[in-house]
């Protein structure tokens, strides 16, 4: 079947695992960049994905999405094999996940609301197209983005306002799962705590399954339910970020114990004094813990 005919509504997906990955090994010539990599992802969660450069994260979600055909091993999506799957075979799993990939990846010759509405052309081509606009404003107006967004071209666009006009793109079929590479690079502080707790609502209100690739410690502390540690070419760990910081991997306590691990933990420390406490109270909290982080690392 043909995917501009596929036009039917999925069952929500119910199963504990709606991604499960066994055995992946990714080579590309001589360098293996995953072997025997194993990861399951819990239905309605956040799950965060980290590791050093080249360690293999985007293969990872591209791998998941059908977009690397991995040299040995299996991945399946809603209990369905995807790796050696014809594309018409695939439809049934493509059209129930959304992908925000780096940048934003928008085609640069049309406005966001045309960008929005690729996705439904493609897979509901028998929509009116005064409907099939309609959907697409909701969607950038869920993403967070003004109305007037919709007109805008991609040059038009802050970096931000890209992002959330991507993610507004992946979110026009209602997916269940939401795959986010680096969704917070390249924004400033404000910036990106407002798409981590716009992610979070998302998560929340819509009911979704998120992969989050990131390297920002806030998104880890601020929304991530879970943390894996892609380290050795495989998954090392899987786990809440306190526990994660319990482990002994040097690669591990680098990233969550190091100076930048140390910030984060205390900004983290600040939202939570926020909640409790007058603003001028919690500052001074904040700053004892700066103090005494400091008097830790010079000892």
């Amino acid at each position: 079947m043909n995917a501009s005919k596929q036009t039917h509504k999925h069952e929500r997906y119910e199963g504990e695992y709606p991604i499960v990955v066994e055995g992946l090994t990714n080579r590309f010539g001589p360098i293996t960049v995953h072997e025997n990599l194993d990861l399951k992802v819990r239905r309605g969660e956040i799950l965060g994905v980290v590791g050093g450069s080249g360690s293999g994260k985007s293969v990872l979600m591209r791998s998941i999405i059908g977009l690397q055909t991995p040299n040995e091993g299996d991945v399946r999506v809603f209990d369905k094999s995807i790796i050696h799957a014809e594309p018409d075979e695939q439809i049934g799993v493509r059209d129930r996940w959304g992908v925000l990939f780096q940048g934003g990846a928008l085609f640069s010759t049309l406005t966001v609301g045309e960008n929005v509405e690729v996705p439904l052309k493609q897979f509901y081509p028998d929509i009116q197209d005064t409907l099939r606009k309609e959907i697409a404003r909701y969607k950038v107006l869920l993403s967070g983005l003004p109305e007037e967004a919709v007109r805008k071209y991609p040059s038009e666009l802050s970096g931000g306002m890209k992002k959330r006009a991507g993610l507004a793109r992946a979110l026009a079929l209602d997916p269940e799962l939401l795959f986010l590479d680096e969704p917070t690079a390249g924004l400033d502080p404000i910036g990106a705590a407002a798409f981590d707790r716009l992610t979070r609502e998302l998560k929340e209100t819509l009911g979704l399954t998120v992969f989050l690739i990131t390297h920002d410690l806030d998104t880890l502390h601020e929304i991530c339910d879970r943390v894996a540690v892609i380290a050795d070419r495989k998954i090392i760990a899987v786990d809440t970020v306190p526990n994660l910081m319990e482990l002994d991997h040097p690669w591990i306590q680098e990233y969550f114990n190091g100076p930048r691990g140390r910030a984060a933990l205390t900004a983290q420390a600040l939202d939570e004094l926020r909640k409790h406490m007058d603003l001028p109270i919690a500052q001074h909290a904040v700053k004892a813990l700066d103090n005494a982080s400091s008097t830790k690392d010079k000892a």
